[in-house]
């Protein structure tokens, strides 16, 4: 049975759609991963960052991007983050808006 996936809003998705073309197209390859496999999707794909937050890996010949989500109940997965990345680290502040909208979409705030 397959998964759900939504975007926290539409600028999240349009955030993605304007990342360079093989970076996108990653992000597609892994977004069709993540609909048939959700939650049993692992490493190198999709990393836990921990109290229900995930992160996808995407990779490109112009970068690396990374695209955060949860997982709702009925196989649904929600789109939260999206950043391309300079540095080795995830930039606390891109964690912090992932885990700031993953609260608002779990308790509806």
């Amino acid at each position: 049975m397959n998964w759900t996936i939504f975007f926290y809003n539409e600028r999240v998705h349009q955030e993605i759609k304007s990342w360079p073309n093989d970076l996108y197209a990653d992000f597609l390859r892994l977004a069709r991963l993540l609909h048939d496999y959700g939650m049993d999707l692992r490493m190198p794909h999709s990393r836990a960052m921990g109290k229900g937050l995930f992160e996808l890996r995407c990779r490109g010949k112009n970068g690396i991007g990374r695209v955060f989500y949860c997982m709702l109940t009925g196989r649904t997965i929600v789109v939260l983050h999206s950043f391309i990345k300079k540095t080795q680290e995830t930039p606390e502040n891109e964690m912090r808006i992932a885990r700031k909208r993953q609260k608002e979409i779990q308790h509806g705030h």
